[in-house]
């Protein structure tokens, strides 16, 4: 199979630059990987950035798509290391403005869950997102809906 041959001691961030890589030489689109995985576009866009394991099923279905290595089809079964981030602070300005959300509404989020649901966390497992245009005279605007289950903290 391609791009990543056996025996490199390859690790996930080698298969995610390998997935990428592929991605473009074959213009493909996030939405389209996530379909051969059987997955929304969201949650197989993670897992193909190294954030989420795959099933053996998966792995190799894309990686016959994707041509990677058996190594590589392998590591995408492998519980991966969360967090992608190079830096605390993210320099790439997209995703800054996540950072920079949390700042400012990060108080206000966590007020209005207590409030809501009492004292606890959403979780990021038990987790769902969509990422949608929403058109708009003024200019298109993102529109990103999270969906966190609540997860109580107990008294033991």
């Amino acid at each position: 199979m391609g791009c990543l041959t056996a025996g490199q001691n390859m690790d996930r961030n080698d298969v995610t630059a390998a997935i990428l890589a592929a991605k473009l030489a074959k213009g493909l689109k996030w939405e389209e990987l996530a379909k051969t995985l059987g997955t929304s576009k969201e949650w197989g866009t993670a897992a193909l950035l190294g954030q989420m394991t795959l099933t053996r099923a998966q792995a190799e279905a894309i990686g016959a798509q994707l041509e990677l290595s058996s190594e590589a089809v392998a590591l995408l079964q492998q519980a991966p290391y969360k967090g992608s981030l190079p830096t605390t602070v993210p320099t790439d300005p997209l995703i800054y403005r996540f950072h920079e959300l949390v700042s400012v509404y990060g108080t206000t989020f966590k007020a209005l869950i207590h409030e809501e649901f009492g004292d606890g966390i959403m979780s990021a497992i038990d987790f769902r997102m969509a990422v949608t245009r929403e058109p708009d005279p003024k200019g298109d605007r993102v529109s990103i809906a999270m969906s966190g289950k609540f997860l109580p903290y107990r008294t033991y």
